[in-house]
């Protein structure tokens, strides 16, 4: 059985996700982040990413990772393309051509997108948005996403999808990523289609089934 680890308030998210796109029975192993602990490495600390038992999975200390039979994998959107790969469907490629452009678009998230979404997303998480800082901050990070969000807001003109005709991991990478970024919606309305390509990913069934899960989790520890 395949074996996620770490908690749905993290990149685990994407995996998970993933996950019940195409329909895997899974176990889940709540992994918290060490930064939401006071002393995370305490006796009666809950399992985290700086627990001994974790850091024997991923060494880097940091989740989400899996564990599917022998194989053990980290990064989250490494993971989807895996299993994406692994599984097939209509979420996978159905040609080598189509393979590589999921992998470049995923490879354009994790480079182009997510260092300045999720800038914005941990300004809100530090309950800084309203300080000066917090203004600049997340200010410079929707400068920075403009050319990116050009670039998808093009890829989108006249198409539904990212790759070919259906959703696919491309899209659920991309989504999750850009996610982070949804507080600020004057970003979204100046790229109409991103805004409605995005509400398409997450009216999916198994998005809100993630979310679901996720929204039970606590936010204080």
């Amino acid at each position: 059985m395949l074996t996620i680890y770490g908690v749905y308030r993290s990149r685990a998210s994407r995996v998970y996700w993933m996950a019940e796109e195409l329909g895997l029975e899974f176990q889940s192993v709540p992994v918290l982040q060490a930064r939401r602990l006071a002393e995370p490495l305490s006796g009666s600390a809950p399992l985290n990413t700086q627990s001994p038992d974790f850091t024997a999975v991923n060494p880097m200390a940091q989740i989400p990772s899996i564990r599917d039979g022998e194989l053990v994998m980290h990064e989250s959107l490494a993971i989807n393309l895996y299993l994406a790969r692994k599984h097939g469907g209509p979420v996978a490629g159905q040609t080598v051509e189509e393979d590589g452009l999921l992998t470049m678009w995923t490879v354009w998230a994790a480079s182009q997108v997510e260092p300045h979404s999720v800038r914005i997303v941990l300004t809100y998480d530090n309950g800084l948005e309203n300080s000066e800082e917090g203004k600049q901050t997340i200010a410079a990070a929707c400068q920075a996403l403009r050319r990116p969000l050009a670039a998808l807001e093009s890829q989108l003109t006249g198409r539904q999808w990212i790759v070919g005709d259906r959703f696919t991991v491309a899209d659920l990478n991309i989504a999750e990523v850009l996610r982070y970024g949804q507080s600020e919606d004057a970003l979204f309305d100046a790229h109409p289609n991103v805004k409605a390509w995005i509400e398409r990913c997450q009216s999916r069934a198994a998005y809100k089934r993630m979310q679901e899960t996720r929204g039970k989790e606590p936010i204080e520890v």
